[in-house]
């Protein structure tokens, strides 16, 4: 995704309108219909919908079982490098899919960080040198109904900051 540039060219921290523009135009999430919906101004708050179209169906007609982890992919990364700040080194380190019934509709995700699990993370940090962010996504279909369980694994480490220490003549 080209929120790098952005980034680069916003300063700390990109634009969430930009953020979410880009999410709905990147060519693999505009290939499996995969739709940002909602991108709360902290970039706390995600709710992406997979649209049930032909072309991510699978053999039996159902959602495509990689559009659903898809639509889970990079968000929890995302959410904590723009909440944390350029300090850490934040990267997806593992997922666990769990399929509980059938993606016949629109499917949903919803994503939140807290202030609290924020604390926590810098806390604990504070006295660690790296640790896993571990967090579970529920997709539900157009009625509330769970299609699939998510468990993903997110890598934090704090960056080393160097000190320089300038001598006058």
């Amino acid at each position: 995704m080209s929120a790098t540039i952005i980034r680069k060219l916003a300063g700390e921290k990109a634009p969430v309108w930009a953020l979410r523009l880009l999410g709905n135009i990147w060519g693999p999430y505009l290939g499996a219909g995969i739709e940002i919906k909602e991108m709360s101004k902290d970039l706390r708050r995600i709710t992406v919908r997979l649209k049930k179209r032909w072309y991510n169906e699978n053999y039996v007609g159902t959602q495509f079982g990689g559009s659903i982890y898809a639509m889970t992919d990079p968000f929890y990364m995302l959410m904590l490098i723009e909440n944390l700040g350029h300090d850490y080194i934040v990267w997806d380190k593992a997922a666990n899919i769990r399929f509980r019934k059938p993606g016949k509709t629109d499917l949903y995700a919803k994503f939140e960080i807290t202030e609290q699990e924020l604390a926590d993370i810098r806390n604990r940090l504070g006295s660690e040198p790296k640790m896993d962010f571990e967090k579970d996504v529920i997709v539900t279909d157009s009625s509330g109904e769970t299609v699939a369980e998510i468990h993903k694994v997110v890598y934090i480490k704090r960056k080393k900051i160097s000190c320089r220490v300038h001598h006058q003549p």
